[in-house]
């Protein structure tokens, strides 16, 4: 890797919404300051350097050979991921990747290789894991506080209308999007699970687009997962779920059980009790709602924190040269698991992990439909 430095210098990749999350994450930085911005658009790569006072670039060579350009961070559509990265690579910038790393498993390991091959660091945005309560969930689980963890679910019950898909095309697909409710919205709590409770050894799935026109993807799906320590757990994702409402995260075991609602603690129980469990839940407990946070239905309603304490990881990984909170490797996991869910929907089997390839997906509209024709055929 370069060597280090006081100060390193940000470009991002990538001009829409979520830019200025990444501009505003990165000039709330200390040793971090963002000096330009690249999008093969000139009016939103102008809109973002003018919003932020940094240099806007329209060629992607130009832009990484910016002599203050250490670290990108990649806001494309997610199937866009890929190439970025490997010009990146080897350009010896260090990158840091939206969620998800990218839309299949082989692209994935491309990304992954190529950094390694330049010694560059790949990280992967999933801001879900440095919230205080999640960090004190998984503080519980590594201590053995559940005993054996029995059950293990996710409900994002979020909604999107009509108008959010048709803002770009490159929504709903499968080549751009890389999925619907659960690779869009559903991931970061997808990542949880399996950062929680561990590898998934076996899926079951059904996924269908209920509500949405001019889609490819699923905008509802619901999974029951079989993990590797035994562990059952179901997963509710969805973008039609009128108007929107909080993510759950809920985790139970032999000795206790923690249910999470966004970012504050519902449930904390446990058949031994410490002293530092009323701390906990006064810090992180239940407050009055305020309404809209969460992005449950607006992509919008998110704070820039979560960005900013991944990009203040990513710091200290190459400052420390330790690996980052969420390299390559464990980004591609929570993709894995996710294909392996649309896999199981589209063939109406169970799908065991790991995967040997990436599936070959298609339509979800009427998926449902079809699965049952296919039924009533092998019947005769």
């Amino acid at each position: 890797m370069a060597r280090k430095k006081s100060s390193y210098g940000f470009g991002i990749i990538g001009c829409g919404t979520i830019a200025d999350f990444h501009a505003r994450a990165i000039k709330a930085l200390k040793g971090g300051r963002l000096v330009a911005c690249f999008d093969v658009i000139p009016a939103s790569a102008e809109r973002v350097a003018t919003a932020h006072g940094v240099r806007a670039y329209t060629d992607l060579r130009a832009f990484l050979a910016d002599p203050e350009l250490d670290i990108v961070t990649i806001a494309t559509p997610s199937g866009a991921h890929l190439e970025p990265c490997l010009a990146a690579a080897k350009a010896g910038k260090h990158v840091i990747c939206e969620k998800p790393l990218e839309v299949n498993l082989e692209r994935c390991d491309r990304m992954i290789a190529a950094c390694r091959k330049s010694r560059v660091l790949l990280a992967c945005v999933f801001q879900s894991r440095t919230v205080g309560a999640v960090q004190e969930l998984k503080k519980a689980v590594e201590q053995g506080r559940f005993g054996r963890i029995t059950l293990a679910d996710a409900t994002i019950k979020w909604f999107r209308p009509q108008s959010y898909y048709d803002s770009g095309a490159w929504r709903g697909t499968w080549k751009l999007d890389g999925g619907g409710a659960l690779m869009n919205q559903s991931i970061h709590t997808i990542d949880l699970l399996q950062w929680l409770v561990g590898p998934v050894e076996s899926v079951s799935a059904f996924a269908d687009c209920l509500t949405h026109e001019r889609m490819e993807t699923e905008d509802t799906a619901v999974a029951v997962l079989r993990f590797a320590n035994g562990a059952l757990g179901v997963i509710e994702g969805a973008t039609s779920a009128t108007p929107g409402h909080p993510r759950q995260l809920q985790i139970s075991g032999e000795n206790g059980s923690v249910f999470i609602k966004d970012e504050s603690i519902t449930t904390w129980d446990f058949t031994r009790q410490r002293k530092s469990d009323e701390k906990i839940l006064r810090r992180y407990g239940e407050k009055p709602e305020k309404g809209g946070g969460g992005g449950a239905a607006d992509p919008r309603a998110i704070s820039f924190v979560g960005h900013q304490r991944q990009f203040e990881d990513v710091l200290k990984s190459l400052r420390s040269g330790t690996p980052p909170m969420i390299g390559g490797g464990e980004a591609r996991k929570t993709i894995e698991i996710i294909l392996a869910i649309y896999q199981s929907a589209q063939t109406g089997k169970i799908v065991h992990l790991p995967l040997k390839r990436s599936p070959r997906l298609v339509n979800a509209k009427g998926a449902a439909k079809r699965l049952r024709a296919a039924a009533r055929k092998r019947k005769k």
